[in-house]
């Protein structure tokens, strides 16, 4: 009987302690956000790019709103480190081509997940519409 209450002290600790998504690792989540320039009818590219001071945010887990933000730099490039095991939501707004969202923005979305420590994920471009 006590070794079976050992046993399940031993097993609800070892719950208790498992540590969520978020900051205190070895991880990091990297990637870039490119840009398309479209003219005001949405009918024709300007031009396109990497780009630079656009926000990006994170998200912990099944957390609702975000937990940090970075601007990307020069090249387009963000990085969040120091994260640990877990799945991330990773972001950036985009125009509505279609003028069919209300506030005239979206937000363009990446699923990650960290499964290791001292891992680096590339996530796939964030492509926007300025």
């Amino acid at each position: 009987m006590i070794r079976s209450l050992y046993l399940v002290s031993l097993l609800c600790l070892m719950i208790a302690c498992e540590k969520e998504a978020g900051e205190g690792g070895t991880s990091s989540i990297t990637g870039k956000v490119w840009v398309l320039n479209y003219n005001s009818e949405y009918t024709h590219i300007n031009s396109q790019y990497y780009g630079a001071k656009e926000d990006v945010y994170i998200i912990y887990g099944d957390d609702k709103v975000y937990s940090r933000s970075y601007e990307t730099s020069y090249d387009g490039t963000y990085r969040f480190d120091h994260l640990t095991k877990g799945k991330y939501r990773v972001f950036c707004y985009s125009e509505d081509t279609t003028g069919t969202v209300p506030g005239g923005e979206f937000a363009v979305i990446r699923e990650v997940e960290i499964t290791a420590n001292n891992q680096v994920v590339e996530v796939e471009d964030l492509i926007i519409v300025k």
